[in-house]
């Protein structure tokens, strides 16, 4: 039961909402849909309290302040957040809000509400998959469900410190995974840069602090030369007459922690930790890009500009609608500053993206229509919705290839512009254009030369697609296009071409037999399978179709004695040294409760590494590093087969490990190398690969170490031999054609399922 204090809470809370939503309440009935959504919703989670121990009602609440504060939406949305767990959570129905609302802010409830029995949609194992696909059949009807779901995750991000930490790092990797870029790709950016950091906060406490302390302590000498670097800026915009505002703004907690990962350096290393934006008010009748490009004149009259480092959106807006002209100059004391420059209404879609765009298109009718990107994407998604994938698992990764965040702008031969991510190819270009174009394409023009179907595009590329009547599309395609349309039409003709094939294999194989007098049989097959290389009768089938295969021998093959004929598994074995909680066998572990434990050969944790545990379709737990992008990959979609798992120290061994080496080529490199592994600090060498080319040598090494702390060690000690420039961690030894989760004899590995 709820106390006086719960429901003055309450109540305090709601008045908030309603001064916030003075601005958008314009009539009597929008007071009272957001009175009487409150009150029922209030009376529906009765009651009821959040893991923290608060009033469940507050969650409802937050989550319509920041739809109308944070993102700018309406009466209906509003409506709709402090409503959206009602269905979910109660015995409520969606006709029964219809009855009550309207039919419009049923529909939004319907569309937010998690879907209970989510294995009916497509009978897949994953519900955060299914749950996901269901909230996006809602998209094209109306993006006001995607952006209320969004400040729904943003206030359960905020929030979930009540958690226990294994949900932490489920929610946190589905918000990163998904969630983030869904935001980055509506236009909201604040939204996106919120939900990045918190995720950070959750899956790697240790590194966000350090990073916010560091932030912390120059925070002061930062603000000088913010200041030192702004002031001609205002005394030159001044002069000019322009109306503007000007702040220094620090980049994101976890684009620092991205960059810090993707270039292995300290945050000491980063430079470039903050920009300066001017926001200016623009003068009437005169275009705003070129104010834009006015102001930027005025600032690379002060400071020199750095010509490969100008963003031009303002002629081509980025995808999700985002606006603005960016530059880098060179500042006092010779440091660089990236400046970017908007005007009030583009500084306001970059903040409250989609639902800004139309506030200012009601507001004015000339304004050109910015969403034809945005509109165009809407359309692709609910195209992949409807595609043949029913796999809600495999729509998942798919749909995460449309949230690019970098683009190419790319131009037909007629100086049309299309958008791409930005490691898209020719035949990327082709789908973009039409479905038929990318079946029929075997070439391209590329600013007139002839290149392949899998040349990457850049910026300002002019690509005229040749075709051929006979082409179509070939499974090896599906390793080079990088956008989901493109690797959903290549499927889907794969996909009936395999069917065709299947149904045409099956009669010619009926007829082949019927000709003999053969019944088809587990002993036919038993026989057939392996001498045609066909691990399945479906296999065997499409071959046989396609053409691949013929029946020439089929008699000889029926004749000869099975029990030659073995068919062929390939199995990955993992050495017996590597042991977990006592004895091994290839490769699998026993834990003390009888759990089966892998290392991961992605990422190839070692103790020291923060790791997580997955439980796979047969029951083993694999153990990932937090940070391998396939553990996040899964925690998105397998949540619930998240296994929490740390190193324990009870027992000493070795751990396969390797390092890459880059430096100065010169006699005697190689010999100083293993002197100081093998010699100095008597650690074992598996493998040593060296190439060298033009003064220059790179390479890796694979070792055996204790722990994190011990790579550490021979990080340095090889870091300091004479020419050696860099050295780093390798996740796998893949990249030089070897592979291994193997450890040394010397003892047990330890890891504990908590």
């Amino acid at each position: 039961m709820f106390t006086q204090a719960d429901d003055k809470l309450i109540q305090d809370h709601f008045d908030d909402l309603l001064k916030c939503c003075e601005a958008i309440c314009k009539t009597p009935e929008d007071w009272k849909l957001v009175t009487d959504s409150f009150n029922f919703a209030n009376e529906a989670h009765r009651g009821v309290r959040r893991k923290s121990g608060v009033p469940y009602i507050l969650h409802p609440i937050a989550v319509a302040k920041i739809v109308v504060v944070e993102i700018g939406l309406g009466v209906k949305s509003v409506a709709a957040a402090l409503l959206h767990d009602v269905v979910e959570d109660t015995d409520y129905t969606v006709e029964d809000l219809e009855t009550r609302f309207g039919k419009k802010v049923a529909t939004m409830v319907d569309g937010l509400t998690k879907m209970k029995k989510a294995g009916e949609l497509a009978g897949q194992s994953s519900s955060q998959a299914a749950n996901f696909k269901k909230m996006l059949l809602t998209l094209s009807d109306d993006v006001r469900v995607i952006i209320i779901k969004l400040a729904d995750r943003l206030h359960n991000m905020r929030t979930l410190g009540a958690m226990p930490v294994d949900k932490q790092m489920k929610i946190s990797s589905e918000t990163i995974y998904l969630f983030a870029p869904l935001a980055h790709r509506l236009g909201l950016y604040n939204i996106k840069t919120e939900l990045e950091n918190l995720s950070l906060k959750y899956s790697f406490p240790n590194d966000y602090k350090q990073i916010v302390d560091k932030l912390s302590q120059t925070e002061a000498s930062r603000k000088m030369f913010i200041e030192k670097f702004n002031a001609p800026i205002i005394e030159k915009l001044k002069e000019s007459g322009i109306e503007f505002t000007i702040k220094g703004r620090v980049k994101s907690i976890y684009s620092i922690w991205k960059k810090m990962q993707r270039k292995m350096v300290t945050i000491d290393e980063i430079y470039d930790l903050f920009a300066i934006r001017i926001v200016f008010k623009p003068i009437a009748f005169v275009p705003e890009k070129t104010q834009c490009w006015n102001i930027y004149s005025l600032i690379t009259d002060i400071y020199k500009p750095k010509p490969d480092r100008i963003r031009d959106w303002v002629n081509i807006p980025k995808a999700n609608g985002y606006e603005a002209l960016h530059c880098t100059v060179m500042g006092p004391d010779g440091v660089w500053a990236e400046v970017q420059i908007r005007s009030e209404r583009m500084d306001e879609i970059a903040e409250k993206g989609f639902a800004a765009h139309w506030k200012y298109k009601e507001r004015d009718k000339n304004i050109e229509n910015r969403e034809g990107e945005l509109d165009k994407w809407i359309k692709e998604v609910q195209n992949a919705l409807n595609s043949p994938t029913e796999d809600a698992v495999e729509f998942l990764d798919e749909f995460k290839l449309n949230l690019y965040t970098s683009e190419v702008v790319v131009f037909t031969p007629k100086g049309e512009s299309v958008t791409l991510p930005k490691g898209a190819v020719v035949l990327d270009f082709a789908y973009e254009i039409h479905s038929n174009l990318g079946n029929k394409a075997i070439g391209a023009k590329v600013n007139h030369k002839i290149e392949s179907l899998y040349t990457p595009v850049n910026n300002g590329d002019q690509v005229e697609i040749i075709t051929s009547a006979t082409a179509h599309p070939v499974l090896e395609s599906l390793d080079h296009v990088v956008t989901a349309r493109a690797k959903q039409k290549i499927k889907s003709f794969l996909k009936k071409e395999r069917e065709n094939n299947l149904s045409n294999g099956m009669r010619i194989f009926d007829e082949e037999m019927k000709k003999r007098g053969v019944t088809p049989s587990a002993r036919v097959f038993h026989k057939l399978l392996p001498a045609y290389n066909s691990s399945s009768k479906d296999e065997f089938y499409v071959k046989l179709g396609a053409g691949i295969i013929s029946l020439d021998n089929v008699d000889k093959i029926l004749r000869e004695n099975a029990a030659t004929k073995l068919i062929k598994y390939w199995s990955l074995q993992v050495s017996n040294t590597l042991k977990l909680f006592g004895n091994s066998t290839k490769g699998q572990q026993e834990t003390a409760s009888g759990d089966k434990i892998k290392i991961a050969p992605c990422c190839m944790p070692i103790p020291g590494d923060e790791v997580i545990g997955f439980r796979d379709n047969d029951g083993d737990v694999i153990v990932h590093k937090k940070s391998c992008d396939e553990a996040i990959k899964l925690a998105a979609r397998h949540g619930d087969r998240i296994v929490p798992i740390k190193w324990s120290s009870e027992k000493i061994l070795s751990y396969l490990s390797v390092i890459e080496v880059r430096g100065i080529d010169r006699m005697g490199i190689l010999r100083d190398i293993s002197s100081v592994i093998t010699g100095e600090m008597d650690i074992n060498i598996r493998k040593l690969y060296i190439e060298s080319h033009d003064g220059i040598f790179e390479g890796s090494i694979t070792v055996y170490v204790k722990d994190k702390k011990d790579l550490g060690n021979v990080m340095n000690k090889v870091l300091a031999i004479k020419g050696i420039e860099s050295v780093k961690r390798l996740e796998t030894e893949d990249h030089h054609g070897a592979s291994g989760v193997t450890a040394s004899a010397s003892g047990s590995q330890n890891v504990t399922i908590a």
